[in-house]
């Protein structure tokens, strides 16, 4: 077993009563006599918990850009859900979802009535017009000037808000939706028309507002940025989590260390994402650059990094979640690997508070008491993170919450 914690396997027995984990122990814990218990026999392969991903987009990973501008919400709806199940067959038994309408995808797989993972839903995006999140077309008049909601709007994926008066009613109604913690566009983007990376979305007093907000309510405000200046507007507004933060510099990152504001980062490379245009490729060609650094530097510094992955719009290019995470290796060392992949991404889950849905049992974690949420990995990942790459043919067995969603042994 590999707990999620220690650098070292050990063998054992996990029990497991409902959907929590009642006894694990390097000798076999037994079962209750008279009782009918379901025995998988590991034989040599490794147990782990359930790994998660810190920077989901369900809906948007699961529909094309056609999709999302055409689709009724019904069909983008049930893609998503379909997603949820793909993301859980490849070992991800929780994720953070940093934009869209997810709360009704989560509601359904915490009932039993679906399989997926757990579900730590922003609701829709909070930008600045002419931000990151603001997809309404250049010739459309803006709601802040009484134009109509772009279609990004209508669907839940962002909301549009200036000023801060509307960042407090925006957050207030991500939480009013469901929202377990709070996405705000701090910066550029490459997926966006109008902002180059180089901008500072939103003003102090606006960002302090979603902070405040959020606060009242338990929880943090996350915020997509990649640049220096926006990256420090964000902390001193109180945010908790850099979402990207790859065009920063060193003494940014030690900055992060300093104010344990935790760095959520995704290793991406060339080819995790496609645009049409050479403006927003240009901008993917540069945030890529800066992947390798900021790695190196948050290690140097001791920042608290989680992992997450960022695919939107190519749902072709869904199962690339499990490359990244075999990728993670490219930086760490397995077992630091393994550790983000699982406590470590749930220990940024937990900034949630009282607006974690799942805070009546830890996960992330093999241990006693903790969300029955396991992986069998047919393989050593602490000695060959690539395993995770492969979940098809190298994760015989998958439970989540107590029921086995994969046996093929």
């Amino acid at each position: 077993m590999f707990d999620g914690v220690s650098g070292n396997l050990v063998g054992g027995d996990v029990l497991i009563d409902g959907d929590r984990v009642v006894g694990v122990s390097e000798s076999p814990v037994g079962d209750e006599p008279g009782r009918e218990t379901q025995v998988i026999e590991g034989r040599g392969r490794v147990l782990m918990p359930g790994m998660s991903d810190a920077h989901v987009h369900l809906v948007g990973n699961a529909n094309t850009y056609v999709d999302m501008v055409t689709g009724s919400e019904s069909h983008i709806a049930v893609n998503g859900l379909a997603e949820a199940r793909n993301m859980l067959l490849r070992g991800f038994t929780a994720v953070r979802d940093m934009a869209g309408d997810t709360s009704s995808i989560k509601s359904a797989i915490d009932r039993g009535q679906f399989q997926g993972p757990r579900i730590y839903p922003s609701q829709a995006a909070i930008s600045q017009t002419s931000g990151h999140g603001d997809f309404g077309f250049v010739y459309d008049t803006p709601t802040a000037l009484a134009g109509v909601e772009s279609r990004a709007e209508s669907i839940g994926f962002m909301r549009v808000a200036n000023g801060e008066a509307q960042v407090l009613a925006s957050v207030r109604e991500q939480l009013k939706k469901g929202a377990s913690q709070i996405k705000v566009m701090v910066g550029g983007g490459a997926a966006s028309m109008y902002d180059p990376l180089y901008t500072v979305q939103f003003t102090p007093a606006e960002l302090r507002a979603a902070v405040d907000a959020a606060t009242d309510y338990g929880t943090y405000v996350a915020t997509h940025v990649y640049n220096v200046t926006g990256i420090h507007r964000a902390v001193e507004a109180g945010v908790k989590s850099i979402e990207h933060g790859h065009l920063a510099d060193e003494p940014t990152i030690a900055m992060l260390a300093e104010r344990e504001v935790w760095l959520s980062m995704q290793p991406f490379a060339l080819g995790d994402h496609h645009y049409p245009d050479a403006d927003r490729a240009g901008k993917d060609r540069e945030i890529c650059t800066g992947t390798d650094s900021v790695y190196e530097w948050a290690k140097k510094h001791g920042v608290k990094v989680a992992w997450g992955t960022d695919l939107l719009l190519e749902p072709q290019l869904a199962a690339r979640q499990s490359e990244m995470a075999a990728r993670l290796g490219d930086h760490y060392s397995n077992v630091d690997a393994l550790r983000m992949l699982t406590s470590g991404n749930a220990e940024l889950f937990r900034l949630a508070g009282e607006r974690d849905p799942y805070r009546q049992a830890p996960f992330g974690v093999v241990a006693k008491g903790a969300w029955a949420d396991l992986l069998l990995v047919d393989g050593n990942p602490l000695e060959d993170l690539d395993l995770l790459a492969d979940p098809g043919k190298n994760l015989p067995v998958i439970v989540k919450d107590g029921e086995i969603v994969k046996n093929a042994l």
